[in-house]
């Protein structure tokens, strides 16, 4: 489990407790540049082929997308955002306060909402 910043200890306690889940393989704190900030890929577990280097360049995606306002004041701001893939569903989650955006990877069998309500959860009260 990687973190970068003495502040960022309790987004790592919460990726690592999100890991615990069979279905989740990456849970990851993602700051305004796009770079892992806390939390990593499941202990263990063998990343799909090319997954590190493609995660790298979603984290960059999901980053200048979600701290996007433009849409805020008539839509209501970004709770989550999700794609489903073939091989793995990606959902991400944006903590406007901080700046930092939680990313999620997880196997394609996953129901989104249902890990959206753990994730939301276990985040409850941290910004």
């Amino acid at each position: 489990m990687e973190t970068k910043g003495a502040g960022l200890s309790v987004y790592a306690e919460k990726c690592s407790r999100l890991l615990e889940q069979k279905e989740i393989r990456f849970a990851g704190i993602i700051d305004e540049e796009g770079s892992l900030v806390s939390g990593g890929f499941k202990e263990g577990l063998v990343p799909l082929e090319g997954d590190e280097t493609r995660l790298k360049s979603f984290m960059e995606f999901v980053s200048r997308i979600s701290i996007r306002k433009e849409y805020d004041a008539s839509l209501g701001p970004i709770n989550y955002l999700a794609a489903r893939r073939d091989k793995a569903v990606l959902v991400s989650f944006p903590f406007p306060v901080s700046k930092v955006v939680l990313l999620i990877s997880a196997e394609p069998s996953v129901d989104i909402e249902r890990l959206a309500g753990r994730v939301v959860g276990t985040f409850a009260g941290v910004s």
